[in-house]
């Protein structure tokens, strides 16, 4: 990885502030958009009724507010504001027996939350031996993912990298190790190897979900596009306009991993593509906060 791509925290915190005006949108995005000539079908990317994720929750929730890592009065407290919590969303949250967990444009922020406090507790060796651990960097503590994650009991890293929720055999942990490098978001210039923001961190959590359940790599991969899509409409909503009109192909049409990858779905690859197309502004966005 390059030096340039790791952020101090100074640096982080000022992404925050200009993020913050990003917001998900609760009446979901357009079915359809004319892009220049051709139409894009929107919810072939994003689909407005949701996905069903392959992966059981079980007690997830209700482990993780047990120990601390997501303090729930204050979860709640914080979606009070947000229109509070509806009964699926509590029921993750502290329930017992929960199944398979549908993703949706409405709760793709309060998921992404979720998945942030199962990656940063869940003890992992990524964690405590990858880029995050970097001496160079100050200590795990002083990125968006931990600093930023404000809704535990006490402080966060006192649940760093803690806890086993998910249990990896060493065939999973290497399988989470080499999808986890191929894995990009374009708020940071960091795979998801260093969960240095929320949505890395989060979709750590997710992959070492997955990993644990038996999902194939190929199946990692469109999980995790579908999900990114959800949690950054606009760029996939744009990267779909590239590829139609200077690609001359179709979102459908490309590998979940090669899309994932550095060149489209890393901060300078989206920068990159902004200069051949211009954005669309649709579906919003998550900040990379609570």
């Amino acid at each position: 990885m390059n030096k340039e791509n790791f952020l101090p925290l100074s640096i982080v915190i000022s992404a925050l502030i200009l993020g913050g005006s990003w917001a998900y949108t609760h009446g979901g995005i357009n079915q359809q958009a004319s892009i220049g000539e051709a139409i894009i079908d929107e919810n072939s990317i994003i689909p407005q009724e949701g996905v069903e994720l392959p992966i059981t929750w079980g007690n997830l929730g209700a482990q993780m507010v047990e120990k601390g890592v997501n303090d729930g009065p204050q979860f709640e407290s914080l979606y009070s504001e947000r229109g509070g919590l509806d009964d699926n969303m509590k029921k993750i949250l502290y329930g017992s027996d929960n199944g398979k967990i549908k993703m949706t444009p409405e709760n793709a922020g309060f998921l992404l939350n979720v998945f942030w406090a199962l990656g940063l507790g869940n003890k992992n060796s990524i964690l405590e031996n990858g880029p995050m651990a970097d001496p160079q960097y100050g200590g795990a503590g002083n990125f968006a993912s931990t600093g930023g994650w404000t809704i535990a009991k006490g402080d966060a890293m006192d649940h760093y990298s803690k806890y086993n929720f998910v249990n990896l055999t060493p065939a999973q942990q290497s399988l989470v190790e080499r999808v986890s490098q191929g894995i990009y978001r374009p708020c940071c210039g960091n795979s998801v190897y260093f969960p240095d923001c929320n949505h890395g961190m989060a979709m750590l959590g997710l992959l070492e979900l997955m990993a644990s359940q038996g999902i194939s790599e190929k199946d990692m991969y469109k999980v995790a596009l579908r999900v990114n899509s959800y949690w950054f409409p606009d760029t996939y909503l744009t990267i779909a306009k590239y590829l139609k009109e200077v690609k001359n192909t179709s979102f459908d049409k490309i590998d979940p991993k090669t899309l994932l990858g550095k060149e489209y779905s890393s901060g300078a690859g989206f920068r990159a593509i902004l200069q051949q197309v211009t954005p669309t502004e649709n579906g919003g966005g998550g900040s990379c906060g609570v």
